[in-house]
């Protein structure tokens, strides 16, 4: 294997032992099974996009701080030209994010979205007849309209109902003005102090990695870390923006303020009864600490029962390979600071008192607001950031690459084990976040042509808006339909098994920071 000469010994063995794990999860995650976060982590969900968590987050709203924002991902690797269908959420799905705010493991509070499909006509294959200027055009042939349900102790509270969601960005032509398309998919519900804010709609991918593991592998030249692969894919979201007041246990925010959040997705079957096929809450945990027999079992469990995963996480699988391979020296086990990020919360910051065991993205919601956030979290000393909670602009990836090296260990521990310098080199998202709800970026246009080339986005992304068109010119890509996601998915690898150990070969060394969170 060439390397580059700036690239550490580290680098090129994380790199290599990326090939070998990727290797050895061919056979059971299959050829299409690429994975970034949770993006097709499992070989039932891989060929499910629609029913396919890929990401959750959980964070304290910077401009409304009594409110939290909880946003969830569906429909990974969207191309953006997937016309004439474009992307839709199921029917046949019940869209999940449930909160416990108790440390028990059990959802005190569930938000649920259901959604319909609407047409206009179906005399065309048009998925609009003109240029879309409001959510209630008549030119949008197709739509979809969701309800928002809240349950509580039991008892459901239909919050939303028969909203549009906000539709695929078919291109410039047929949507001169999307940005106000989403302005018009964002709800209020109720008013003052008691008032939530509601979207559903396509957006650009926020998470943010660089996934060329294979050129990397087979002799590419290392220093050639640092793009963003997943630039220029959409996914589809739901985002919900509640009172802290109306999460907390008793309702009391400022003496109960940690929560614990995850989403799963339950799909009607053929006798009408809903199973949970998809689950999520931390980032990263069924892709990296799930081996590949386990994780359709993972998509399926219930919190409370995620003793039988303990071993994945005190003895995992990576660090093993790398000392093996390699002889870096792993840290010892049990690893009990992995059962803190993944499974309890940090004691002093996220930890519940009397909390059960189980895989959750803990949040404190009284934690304040910093002016400046870094994208370490608390890594860096950032007790806003993950893993309390998770913001858009956390990098998960690195965060999490350098807690398996033992990051998070005591000064006790063998420098070479924690490493907290190791990352992709991609330190942000390749379109800029919102400052307002639902915070995401606006996604890629259909008449892009050329969406995954990351100047063409961060240019979209300053500008804040679509750009308006000088007429209605149809924009339906390829026509190859919705089937137009298997093939970047199946570029981009064969899963994130491969991709955490391999990703660490694309390392780039800042310089060190002080990991102080008190």
């Amino acid at each position: 294997m060439r390397t580059h000469p700036s690239v550490s010994r580290r680098s090129v063995a994380l790199t290599v032992t990326g090939g070998l794990l990727a290797a050895a999860g061919m056979a059971g995650i299959g050829p299409s099974g690429a994975a970034a976060s949770s993006h097709r982590e499992a070989p039932l969900i891989a060929g499910a996009p629609q029913y396919d968590t890929t990401d959750v987050y959980a964070f304290r709203s910077p401009d409304r701080q009594d409110t939290i924002t909880l946003i969830a991902n569906w429909l990974p690797f969207s191309e953006p030209a997937g016309g004439p269908n474009f992307y839709q959420f199921a029917t046949d799905a019940r869209y999940n994010i449930k909160i416990d705010n108790d440390g028990d493991a059990r959802p005190d509070v569930t938000y649920r979205w259901t959604f319909k499909d609407n047409y206009r006509s179906r005399d065309t294959f048009l998925y609009n007849n003109g240029p879309v200027t409001t959510l209630n055009d008549e030119n949008l042939n197709y739509y979809q309209t969701y309800r928002l349900t809240q349950i509580r102790d039991g008892r459901e509270q239909v919050l939303v109902r028969n909203r549009i969601v906000v539709p695929s960005d078919v291109g410039e032509g047929s949507m001169p003005d999307y940005e106000a398309l989403r302005e018009q998919g964002t709800t209020n519900v109720g008013t003052g102090n008691s008032r939530l804010q509601s979207f559903a709609g396509q957006a650009e991918d926020p998470f943010f990695l660089d996934l060329r593991v294979f050129d990397l592998l087979y002799g590419g030249d290392l220093s050639e870390a640092g793009d963003d692969t997943l630039a220029g894919f959409n996914v589809n979201s739901v985002a919900l923006q509640v009172p802290q007041r109306m999460l907390a246990d008793g309702r009391d925010a400022e003496d109960n303020p940690i929560i614990g959040v995850w989403s799963t997705t339950d799909r009607r079957g053929v006798n009408g009864r809903y199973r949970q096929v998809s689950r999520l809450g931390m980032p990263l945990v069924n892709e990296v600490v799930i081996p590949v027999r386990d994780k359709d079992r993972f998509n399926a469990s219930n919190p409370r029962r995620d003793a039988q995963f303990l071993d994945y996480v005190t003895k995992p699988e990576l660090p093993k390979v790398v000392e093996a391979v390699y002889d870096f020296e792993a840290p010892k086990e049990p690893r009990n600071d992995l059962v803190s990020v993944f499974l309890t919360g940090l004691e002093g910051l996220n930890q519940p008192e009397g909390v059960r065991p189980s895989e959750q993205l803990r949040l404190n919601m009284s934690t304040p607001v910093t002016d400046d956030p870094d994208r370490l979290g608390a890594v860096a000393g950032d007790a806003q950031g993950f893993p309390n909670g998770r913001r858009l602009g956390d990098d998960v990836l690195d965060i999490a690459l350098q807690a398996s090296q033992g990051v998070l260990l005591g000064p006790d521990q063998d420098p070479e084990s924690g490493d907290d310098n190791l990352g992709d080199g991609v330190d942000v998202n390749d379109v800029a976040f919102g400052d307002a709800f639902p915070y995401l970026g606006l996604p890629a246009r259909g008449s892009d042509d050329a969406p995954h080339d990351e100047a063409q986005m961060n240019r979209a992304g300053a500008a804040g808006s679509a750009d308006n068109g000088a007429g209605w010119l149809p924009s339906f890509g390829d026509g190859s339909g919705i089937s137009s996601q298997v093939v970047p998915a199946t570029a981009l690898g064969l899963g994130l098994v491969a991709l955490f150990a391999g990703v660490a070969g694309m390392v780039r060394r800042p310089a060190r920071r002080t990991r102080s969170i008190a």
